[in-house]
């Protein structure tokens, strides 16, 4: 009974490991700067607004725990998930936050006017207007997240080229525009943006580790 109260405890603590490492905000936002795509620690560090001694720390936890690994290019050392399950559980992990705690809710009211986006149950009626041209989906990250992976028939137009490249996109059809999820605020700017100049857009809050998981 001894040893097996031993086991029991040894099982718990291994698990307690990945809890531990997603007990740290500025570890789940680097989690979810690599749901798209392979990043540099400097990259990262820009990202999420810490310094690049920071950043090395936190990606030593991730290491640690086995949710990311490296590779060398060149004279870089990019960072990556794992694999597809990371980026699933950070999505089970916010939306079930989301679902319990008020505060959340509270917060994400205030990102933007219409926080539950335009199809965030309706996923199958975007895909088939966007199939129709009936609307245009506009991703708004960096274009190597976009080429990483995007949603289906988005287009981009990053958000620090949209005040240049307003143009290229149609005053005759709605605008959805989404970036890196829920708690990005790329698209919130891009909204606002293109409301200004005479745009019909909307924010979706998913992004694409968000409609992935969706869409299993």
């Amino acid at each position: 009974m001894k040893n097996g109260r031993k086991t029991k405890d040894m099982l718990y603590e291994q698990v307690a490991r990945i809890g531990k490492v997603f007990s740290s905000p500025k570890r789940l936002e680097l989690i979810e700067l690599l749901c798209q795509g392979e990043k540099t620690v400097e990259m990262l560090a820009s990202e999420a607004s810490i310094s690049v001694k920071l950043t090395s720390a936190h990606l030593r936890e991730l290491r640690m725990a086995q949710l990311v690994e490296t590779e060398r290019q060149g004279k870089n050392i990019c960072y990556r998930l794992v694999d597809k399950s990371v980026a699933d559980l950070w999505v089970q992990i916010h939306t079930l936050a989301e679902e319990r705690l008020i505060e959340l809710q509270l917060a994400l009211q205030k990102i933007t006017e219409q926080p539950d986006g335009l199809v965030a149950n309706d996923r199958d009626s975007l895909l088939k207007a966007a199939r129709k041209g009936e609307v245009v989906v506009l991703d708004v990250r960096p274009a190597d997240e976009y080429l990483n992976a995007h949603l289906p028939f988005a287009r981009s137009i990053p958000l620090d080229e949209l005040r240049q490249r307003l143009a290229e996109l149609p005053k005759d059809r709605s605008i959805v525009a989404y970036c890196r999820g829920p708690y990005c605020l790329m698209a919130v700017d891009a909204v606002a943006l293109l409301k200004q100049e005479g745009y019909a857009a909307i924010h979706l809050r998913e992004g694409v580790a968000e409609w992935a998981v969706a869409n299993k």
